[in-house]
């Protein structure tokens, strides 16, 4: 695995801390590069493909701050699907479910604090957030076969999607597939489907900056954004822009079966690298 940190001992506070060293390798930069694509690649092209770019960010930072050095890369992305997609939102479809997000941000962020950097119980919760994607999946599956009798789009499937998208979103912007499969769910077609959940994740990636920022305030040894990873994101703004291009011509020459199918099987892919850690 690429080596991004250097671990050393704070004589003073004699505490393990991270520091970013300043040259990067050329794998590590490839790993960037890559996870940039795929950010903006997923916000305008197939919802739910970014999870994919969350483990490669994780070799390059560790902790909390893998969390934050992957907000500033999504937000940019969000920026662009938010604005060409605007026309298409279905605002009755994503309201309902913003109070039950609060509450799973309210739950993140209890944890993420409590948690901090302890990899063993960022793991777990990364399966937690896996076990879930596979658990919605194998409802939309079900419904899928059978039908109207099977539904989780009730107020207590919406809300339950509500609460998971916002406890994995902002514990490990992991939310991507949960809401894939919500929005598919829905029946919305593929413009909708864009519009929808390119404002959700507008939304509540823009409401996890002051949070992020306060629970750095919190436990300044351990940020959730630092100068390099904030200059680690500027560099790599320019290939999120690619990818943002490269997924909104992809979108219109991708059939809506092919759509629906593909964003299914990124979302159990997804699910199982979360799992398997």
């Amino acid at each position: 695995m690429p080596a991004f940190y250097t671990r050393c001992v704070d004589p003073a506070q004699k505490n393990n801390v991270y520091h970013v060293t300043r040259n990067m390798t050329p794998t590590n930069w490839l790993i960037g590069a890559a996870a940039a694509l795929i950010i903006g690649f997923s916000k305008t092209g197939v919802p739910g493909a970014g999870i994919l770019s969350v483990p490669l960010i994780a070799m390059l930072f560790t902790g909390r701050l893998s969390t934050g050095a992957t907000l500033p890369l999504l937000l940019a992305a969000d920026c662009f699907a938010a604005w060409w997609y605007r026309p298409y939102v279905r605002w009755d479809k994503l309201w309902p479910l913003l109070p039950s997000v609060l509450m799973g941000f309210a739950a993140g962020a209890v944890g993420l604090h409590l948690l901090t950097t302890n990899a063993s119980a960022k793991n777990t919760l990364n399966i937690i957030i896996g076990c879930m994607v596979l658990l919605m999946l194998g409802i939309q599956l079900l419904r899928m076969k059978l039908g109207e009798r099977i539904n989780p789009t009730t107020k207590a499937g919406q809300n339950l999607t509500g609460f998971a998208g916002g406890f994995s979103t902002f514990v490990s912007n992991a939310a991507g597939p949960i809401m894939s499969i919500y929005m598919t769910a829905l029946g919305l077609e593929k413009l909708e489907f864009m519009g929808t959940t390119a404002w959700y994740f507008f939304i509540v990636n823009t409401a996890k900056i002051p949070i992020y920022l306060l629970l750095t305030a919190l436990a300044p040894d351990q940020p959730m954004f630092n100068a390099q990873s904030l200059t680690f994101d500027a560099i790599l703004l320019p290939l999120v822009v690619a990818g943002v291009f490269v997924g909104r011509w992809s979108l219109h020459r991708i059939p809506q079966r092919a759509f629906t199918w593909l964003v299914l099987v990124l979302a159990a892919i997804a699910a199982a690298r979360l799992i398997a850690g």
